[in-house]
């Protein structure tokens, strides 16, 4: 059994063990993912990817994260803007490492 895996999802790399909980972005999944492309796992390291290695999650919920601010300002200008976003995301409960 694995203990450490790297694996990338959305233009992002997580590392993660079994029971971990993560945020990723938002994965049109319910039930159970499967990662494929994983970077590294214990001491084994992927050209790009490992051969054969998956990172099993379980679907804990979908919702949207923290509001971020974004905030425009031209000094002497009179010039703000306020801009808020709230990007959706995954949480995901890792269950298992296959290697």
């Amino acid at each position: 059994m694995s203990n450490i895996a790297i694996f990338q999802t959305g233009g992002k790399q997580y590392r993660v063990k079994t029971g971990d909980v993560i945020k990723v972005e938002k994965l049109n999944a319910d039930g159970t993912v499967e990662f494929d492309q994983v970077l590294m796992l214990d001491d084994k390291i992927g050209a790009p990817f490992v051969d054969g290695a998956r990172v099993i999650a379980q679907v804990v919920e979908q919702k949207r994260g923290d509001k971020v601010l974004v905030f425009k300002k031209k000094r002497r200008q009179n010039y703000r803007r306020t801009h808020g976003h709230r990007q959706y995301i995954t949480v995901l409960k890792i269950t298992e490492i296959k290697g």
